[in-house]
């Protein structure tokens, strides 16, 4: 059974924008040196972005592995991507036989002026193309788009689909606007005649929502930042006409694990009814919604509630966080809670059809 990873990172370095125009670089993300182990961020247009997840030593992730309960360890000339067949040696040991690689450092707003988003934007992509076309077909990503300019957005999509990607990074909110809007229309329309999945990764960018949330980081505010506004995200796709303009469109919510969506459907239910329409029986098939597995959900459950069609699964590899788990697929494989028919729709089927591959 090939096995296939829908959430899986890269993790950029200075070498990421080596491929911008030299036309560009005065918008290159430069590292910029901070307090601790996470304190080194990104300074773009004299602002400073995301941490750069410069984050520990192989000892350190070990240390880290064995303290949460669950491995997160990888190499860092793997996640990093100094080195694709280390990483495919990687991939090889945990029995993955595709990733598909999404940002981050496009998790938030990457830069306030079009003309940096453009060309920064334009960079990454072209390090993804590369990586693409050294990972022997087994490197799939999603690509980042300007979309504060929905002509450059689509541009660089149609790039990004001759050179490997099989999805588009979108955020839960883009900037003052959710993913329902009209604005993105042109956007889902092409994406839909390539054959190309809208990842929506857990992501916020609502610069003003990020930073008043981050100010309370202690109060555990990325739940809030991130996780809670892909639960409605996807719930505003759902309640829209999105799907009916644009039947062919997969939207893939990524890492925000999945235990909120019998509650989520509940709710488009009533909703539903009180504008005297009526949810389908199986609603995430009908709106061409996917949605990223956790480990520690109740599988079976969910399975039992929303079908078994619409449920991927991915390691967050190169990442540490709640979402993080290497093994989370061979685990998944290896369970004895759900079917083996299941298994194989989750790690093989489902992926294969949210990303057109």
């Amino acid at each position: 059974m090939p096995i296939i990873d829908a959430d899986a990172h890269v993790v950029e370095t200075e070498h990421t924008w080596d491929f911008m125009e030299a036309s560009d670089r005065k918008y290159r993300p430069v590292r910029t040196p901070g307090e601790g182990r996470r304190g080194e961020r990104w300074l773009v247009e004299g602002k400073l972005r995301r941490p750069t997840m410069k984050v520990a030593t192989a000892q350190e992730l070990v240390a880290l592995s064995e303290k949460l309960g669950r491995n997160v360890a990888t190499a860092e000339a793997a996640r990093e991507m100094e080195d694709v067949e280390v990483r495919l040696r990687h991939m090889d040991e945990l029995g993955i036989d595709v990733q598909v690689l999404h940002s981050t450092i496009f998790i938030e707003q990457v830069a306030d002026s079009p003309e940096a988003e453009i060309a920064i934007c334009k960079g990454y992509n072209r390090w993804l193309a590369d990586l693409w076309r050294q990972g022997k077909g087994r490197l799939r990503w999603s690509c980042v788009l300007p979309l504060t300019s929905i002509p450059h957005a689509l541009e660089e999509l149609r790039f990004a689909r001759e050179h490997g990607a099989c999805a588009v990074f979108m955020r839960s909110i883009e900037g003052e606007r959710l993913l329902p809007d009209p604005y993105f229309f042109p956007l889902y329309e092409e994406a839909e005649r390539l054959n190309t999945a809208i990842a929506v990764h857990i992501a916020n960018g609502n610069p003003y929502m990020c930073d008043l949330l981050s100010r309370h980081n202690a109060l555990g505010s990325a739940y809030w930042k991130f996780r809670l506004a892909s639960v409605g995200a996807c719930h505003a796709v759902i309640m829209s006409d999105v799907h009916q303009r644009f039947p062919g469109l997969r939207f893939g919510f990524l890492e925000a694990s999945a235990y909120w969506v019998p509650g989520m459907l509940a709710d488009a239910q009533r909703r539903f009814a009180a504008e005297g329409r009526k949810l389908s029986a199986d609603p995430l098939k009908e709106f061409g919604v996917y949605v990223t597995l956790q480990m520690n959900d109740d599988i079976p459950y969910l399975l039992k509630t929303a079908g078994e069609d619409n449920f991927v699964i991915g390691t967050d590899y190169g990442h540490t966080d709640t979402s993080a788990e290497i093994e989370a697929l061979r685990m998944l494989r290896d369970s004895r809670a759900i079917s083996p028919e299941a298994a194989t729709k989750i790690l093989d089927g489902n992926p294969r059809a949210l990303y057109g591959l």
